[in-house]
């Protein structure tokens, strides 16, 4: 007997208004699984964060019903939040492709985690976890073994792209599987979640194996070292690097943490090859004219390899006149000021550069609009969820749906957190929204920055800090000595200064001002901190954090 009472909820926790941190929540009755677990990179307004991931409460507070991690693939925004998230539920398998588990293999181990068994999940298997039979299935991406998964649920059957494109001269040969997304059409599908990234670009994306040629364009009149920067993720573009090499009978070396590591792995697990003898050690790179450099740092991150190189800061590589530099990515929304001060200083240290807007040496791995209404009309939705983008890009994208057949009223164009609730009777609605938002990574510490923390930093970057240490008699309350005044990021003063006369003045008025009160040390700071910040913005229109420090002798 069917349960018409009981909905199957679709729950996004991160991934949606937004590129990065995808997180999907499937709950039926007493179970869930969830689909990816990624981080997401700060903009320059958070100063000192290093990563943000997933609001988890909802799943903490429910962290009995969790059954399973599934993983599309091995991209950090949809990887890099586990090694954070899974201690909150130990014992709950991960289920991912090959090359995702051995790149998650890394992060296990860097973080201790032994608690979480890492299954195979592949295109072509069927995993029964509780209510859910999790059908995965190939998909172009730009990374290798990129999958969507069919979920068949009590309710129907859920379809997830995962990142996905339509490429059918993929560099691995391994194309997307079109007969299994038409079956999932023929036989009915409730729900497509799917890909919007690449929402608002007409056409077709260009196919990976585009880039390999352009590679081979700029190589074949060379005779010098060729660096080519890209993600340390993008195994496909690798290859491209080392086969476009090989053409020209250069050496390859891999420079970059990251990149050394996938480059390992990918090797490792097959999806990797070079002949014997092609790739050379880091160190051994100054003996071989012609040479290409992969490397880290297309991003323009100020660390990564090709950045380093730049500035004339790296161990085995330093950026010569008659070097060519090719920057195989287009820059993250929040990236190009980095990456055109980088571009800058390889021009200045005498390379020749090409980058994403003067040559063709990057292609998306999302799909444009036509890829995405075939994947409208092979699956054949009755509810559409655009997921993976930022908020006008998940508009455009319920657009298409529209135009592809999905009633206008069963695209649901929605915020993280959002439930949607879908019944046995083939019904739908919006549900409760629940907790989500970002949880802040600084260093070892998850979570413990905020926005006031936020807040305080922003406000120490733009006004910087005003010191005051003022000594008072413990009995009387009374000032036994001038106040200090120690100031950072706000004005280089000294003493005879008169902005910090004039603080002085203020400081001694707030202090000797009558009522006993001020003998109480909180009180006193309070009364500091008021006089002194009102004085500040009445002189310089800046509003420094004011830190009062009240000695008692």
């Amino acid at each position: 007997m069917i349960d018409t009472q009981t909905p199957l909820r679709i729950i996004p926790l991160g991934g949606v208004g937004e590129i990065g941190k995808n997180m999907y929540v499937f709950e039926y009755g007493d179970d869930i699984v969830v689909v990816d677990c990624g981080l997401m990179f700060p903009d320059e307004a958070m100063y000192g964060i290093d990563l943000i991931i997933p609001d988890v409460t909802y799943l903490r507070e429910n962290s009995d019903k969790v059954r399973a991690f599934l993983i599309t693939h091995g991209h950090e925004d949809h990887i890099g939040g586990l090694p954070f998230i899974l201690p909150y539920f130990p014992g709950v398998p991960v289920y991912a492709s090959t090359l995702a588990r051995g790149l998650l293999g890394i992060k296990i181990k860097e973080h201790k985690l032994h608690s979480n068994p890492l299954l195979p999940l592949d295109p072509g298997d069927n995993v029964e976890i509780g209510p859910f039979r999790v059908e995965p299935f190939r998909i172009g991406h730009s990374i290798p073994d990129a999958m969507g998964m069919a979920i068949h649920t009590p309710v129907g059957t859920v379809v997830t792209t995962g990142d996905f494109k339509f490429d059918h001269t993929p560099v691995d040969g391994r194309r997307s599987d079109f007969a299994i997304l038409s079956r999932l059409g023929e036989d009915g599908v409730v729900c497509l979640l799917s890909d919007s990234t690449g929402a608002e670009k007409p056409g077709y994306t260009l196919s990976e194996r585009t880039v390999g040629e352009t590679f081979r364009e700029i190589m074949e009149p060379l005779e010098g070292r060729v660096i080519v920067a890209t993600f340390a993720s993008n195994i496909a573009r690798i290859q491209q690097v080392i086969d476009a090499a090989a053409t020209f009978d250069r050496k390859v070396a891999v420079i970059g943490r990251s990149m050394e590591q996938n480059f390992r792995i990918a090797t490792d697990l097959g999806y990797l090859t070079h002949a014997p003898g092609q790739v050379v050690a880091k160190d051994q790179i100054g003996a071989h004219e012609r040479i290409v450099i992969a490397t880290t740092g297309s991003q323009g991150e100020p660390m990564a390899g090709l950045a380093r190189m730049a500035n004339r800061d790296h161990r085995f590589v330093e950026i010569q006149a008659g070097d060519t530099v090719i920057v195989s990515a287009s820059p993250i929304p929040g990236n190009e000021e980095y990456v055109a001060r980088t571009i800058d200083n390889l021009f200045k240290a005498g390379a020749n550069v090409y980058y994403h807007s003067v040559k063709h040496v990057h292609v998306s791995g999302h799909a444009s609009q036509e890829e995405l209404k075939l994947m409208l009309g092979l699956t054949r939705p009755k509810y559409f969820i655009p997921i993976h983008g930022e908020f006008r890009m998940l508009v455009q994208h319920g657009r298409l749906a529209v135009e592809t057949g999905v009633a206008p009223e069963n695209v649901y164009i929605i915020e993280n957190g959002q439930a949607i609730e879908f019944f046995a009777d083939g019904s739908a609605r919006r549900g409760t929204p629940v907790t989500s938002g970002y949880v802040l990574v600084d260093g070892l510490s998850v979570g413990d920055v905020g926005e006031v923390v936020l807040r305080d930093r922003k406000a120490l970057a733009n006004d910087g800090m005003f010191i005051v240490v003022v000594t008072v008699d413990k009995q009387t309350g009374k000032v036994v000595a001038r106040p200090e005044i120690v100031t950072r990021g706000f004005v280089h003063g000294n003493e005879s200064d008169p902005l910090m006369e004039g603080a002085v003045e203020r400081i001694m008025s707030a202090v000797e001002s009558p009522g006993d009160r001020t003998s109480e040390v909180g009180l006193l700071k309070s009364q500091i901190k008021d006089e002194v910040s009102r004085y500040l913005y009445e002189q310089t229109r800046r509003r420094p954090l004011v830190f009062p420090v009240v000695v008692e002798v």
